[in-house]
C-alpha cells in the first residue's frame, strides 16, 4: 500500500473536504429554501419531500457503478468527472420554471456529488492506516456539517440580496473550484498489487472477483445495512430537510428562526464529528470498537425523538434543541461506515463502501419522501398539521429502534 506522508495527507484531505463541503451544502439547502420554494412553486409536503429526496435518489442510483469506477480508475478521476454533473444541476435549478425542472436538477446534483464521501474513503483505505481512517471519516463528516452550516443562516441572509437562483450559480462556481483542487492535488491511482489482492479476508471469499455478491453476502454488511438505512439515513434526512419544516409547522418558528435553529443543529454536528475524529484513534487503541459505541450510545438518541413526538407544539421555538440532540446522539451510527470498508480487502473497498452508501442514501430518500407522504396522508384523514408531523415522526422512531435491534441482536445471542 502507498501510505502518504503527513503533508501530502493533509493536502489530499483538504481537497476532498472542499468537494464534500459542496456536496453537503447542496444536500441541505432545500431545508432553508423550503418556504421560498413552497410559495413560488405551490409545493405540498409530499412535493417538498420528493424534491429534497431527488438529490438522494440520484446519489443512490450512482453508487453501484461508482464502486467499480473507484476501484478501477481511482478517486481523483471519478470524483472530478462526476462533479461536472453537479455543475449542470446547479445551472438547471437556477433556470427552473417548474417542479419538473427542479426535480431534474436535484437528480443531477445528487449524481454529480455521489463520490463526495466514497472517493476519499476509498483512497484513505489505501493511503492511511486503520486509526487514521476512522479519524479522517469523522472529519470528512465534519466538513459536511460545515457545508450544512453554510446552507442555513448564510443562505437565509443572502437569498433576499441575491435571490435563490443566483445562489445556485455561485455554488456552480464553487464546484468548479473543487474540481480543480481534486485534479491538481489528489494522487494518481494504481491498481492493487497481487500481494494486496491475496490479503482478502475469509469472510469476503466465495463470490466472483469484483462481484457485488461478495459484498452483499458478508455477515457484517447485512447486520449493518438496516442501521445505515434507517438510523444513519434517517438522521441525515431529518437534518437536511425535515428539521426545518418541523420548526416552522410544529414549533411555530419563523423562517429566520428556523434557519437559526438549523444553523445551531449543524454547528453541534460539526463539533461532534470533530470530537469523534479526536477520540476514535484513542478508543481504537484501547480496544473500544465501533460496535460497542453503537450498542451503548445509540439508544440515547431515542429519547429526544420521544420528547418531540409527545410534546409536539409545546416545545415551540426550543424544538431545535431536541432536534440537535437527536442528530448528535445518532452519530455513533455514522462511525460504522469506515468499519464496513475495513471489513474487505483494499481492492474491494470502493465497492464495499459504495454498496453501504447506497443503503444509506436509499434510506435518506425513503425517509424524506416517506415523512412527507405520511404527513399528507394523516392530514387527509383529518389530523391537524402538528399532529400529522408527530404521527409521521413516531413511525420513523419505531423503525429506528428496530434497526438498532437488528444490529445488536447477534452480539446478544
Amino acid at each position: 500500500m502507498n501510505r502518504l506522508g503527513r503533508g501530502a495527507a493533509v493536502r489530499v484531505f483538504l481537497a476532498f473536504a472542499l468537494a464534500y463541503f459542496v456536496s453537503a451544502l447542496l444536500r441541505a439547502v432545500t431545508a432553508t429554501l423550503s418556504p421560498v420554494l413552497t410559495a413560488e412553486f405551490s409545493l405540498h409536503a409530499g412535493d417538498l419531500g420528493l424534491l429534497a429526496g431527488g438529490y438522494f435518489l440520484g446519489f443512490a442510483a450512482m453508487q453501484l457503478p461508482l464502486g467499480h469506477w473507484l476501484d478501477r480508475y481511482g478517486p481523483r478521476k471519478v470524483n472530478t468527472a462526476l462533479l461536472a454533473a453537479a455543475v449542470l444541476g446547479c445551472a438547471v435549478f437556477a433556470l427552473a420554471q417548474g417542479f419538473t425542472a427542479l426535480m431534474l436538477a436535484r437528480l443531477l446534483m445528487g449524481m454529480g456529488v455521489s463520490a463526495g464521501l466514497m472517493a476519499p474513503l476509498t483512497g484513505y483505505r489505501r493511503w492511511f492506516d486503520a486509526s487514521t481512517q476512522l479519524r479522517a471519516n469523522a472529519w470528512m463528516l465534519m466538513s459536511g456539517s460545515l457545508g450544512m452550516i453554510a446552507s442555513t443562516l448564510p443562505v437565509q441572509w443572502l437569498e433576499p440580496l441575491w435571490g435563490w437562483r443566483a445562489l445556485f450559480w455561485a455554488v456552480a462556481v464553487l464546484v468548479l473550484v473543487a474540481m480543480a483542487a481534486l485534479w491538481l492535488i489528489v494522487p494518481h491511482w494504481q491498481n492493487a498489487t497481487k500481494d494486496e489482492a491475496a490479503c482478502a479476508r475469509p469472510e469476503t471469499a466465495g463470490g466472483p472477483k469484483g462481484s457485488y455478491s461478495t459484498i452483499w453476502r458478508n455477515a457484517y454488511f447485512r447486520r449493518a445495512a438496516p442501521l445505515g438505512l434507517v438510523s444513519f439515513g434517517g438522521m441525515v434526512a431529518i437534518q437536511s430537510l425535515w428539521a426545518g419544516p418541523w420548526m416552522t409547522r410544529v414549533g411555530g418558528s419563523s423562517p429566520l428562526q428556523s434557519a437559526t435553529g438549523l444553523f445551531w443543529i449543524n454547528v453541534s454536528m460539526l463539533a461532534t464529528f470533530w470530537i469523534w475524529g479526536l477520540l476514535m484513534p484513542r478508543l481504537a487503541a484501547r480496544g473500544v470498537t465501533v460496535d460497542r459505541l453503537v450498542a451503548w450510545g445509540l439508544p440515547a438518541s431515542f429519547a429526544p425523538l420521544v420528547l418531540l413526538v409527545v410534546g409536539g407544539p409545546a416545545w415551540g421555538e426550543a424544538s431545535f434543541v431536541l432536534l440537535a440532540l437527536y442528530c448528535v446522539l445518532t452519530t455513533p451510527a455514522a462511525q460504522v461506515q469506515p468499519v464496513v470498508g475495513m471489513t474487505f480487502p483494499p481492492e474491494l473497498a470502493g465497492r464495499a463502501l459504495s454498496a453501504y452508501n447506497l443503503v444509506v442514501f436509499v434510506g435518506i430518500f425513503l425517509v424524506q419522501w416517506g415523512i412527507g407522504l405520511a404527513v399528507d396522508g394523516l392530514r387527509a384523514l383529518g389530523l391537524g398539521q402538528a399532529a400529522a408531523f408527530q404521527g409521521a415522526m413516531g413511525v420513523f422512531g419505531a423503525l429506528s429502534v428496530l434497526s438498532y435491534l437488528v444490529f445488536v441482536w447477534p452480539r446478544s445471542r
